[in-house]
């Protein structure tokens, strides 16, 4: 079994609603068995600032699917939640899951690129994942902590449905 941990993102269509059913989904992957889920993060959006903040979490699952196989999954998921793939990025979503991280591999192809080329600058993955797994090591060595030691919280907090 290979740990992975999945991004979870979503600023569309009750995002937090969306979040949670990921989440319940992310849950019985085949092949898999469900380790942990962050708190829910709200945070800013990346790109175009006309849309509205997200709901963030990250999932740690541990897996006996290849990589591609599990984002196969991944983006089966997405689609039965109501995301359509745009060419424009970092545009608004239903629902966004991408892999993160697969184990200590690093992967690079036409299809997928892990660990996840924006993570390290991204306060919306970066805490959320450091919640989960504060002890982390990335595969090129670097530790989750001094990551999270450097990155600005950017409004980032812990979402509250009040």
């Amino acid at each position: 079994m290979t740990i992975c941990y999945i991004g979870i993102g979503s600023n569309l269509g009750d995002p937090a609603k969306k979040a949670q059913l990921a989440i319940k989904a992310l849950q019985q992957l085949p092949q898999s068995q469900w380790v942990a889920v962050s708190a829910l993060y709200c945070s800013k959006p990346m790109g175009p600032s006309d849309q509205p903040d997200y709901i963030n979490a990250v999932a740690a699952i541990e897996t006996t699917l290849t990589p591609l196989a599990l984002l196969d999954q991944l983006q089966r998921i997405e689609q039965e939640k109501g995301r359509v793939r745009k060419a424009e990025r970092w545009g608004p979503r239903t629902l966004d899951l991408d892999l993160i991280l697969f184990g200590d591999q690093t992967i690079v192809n036409e299809r997928l690129t892990v660990p996840h080329y924006g993570m390290k600058q991204r306060e919306f993955v970066l805490y959320p994942l450091f919640e989960i797994a504060p002890q982390l090591t990335l595969p090129d060595g670097q530790s989750l902590a001094n990551l999270v030691n450097n990155c600005p919280l950017n409004d980032l907090q812990v979402y509250c449905d009040n």
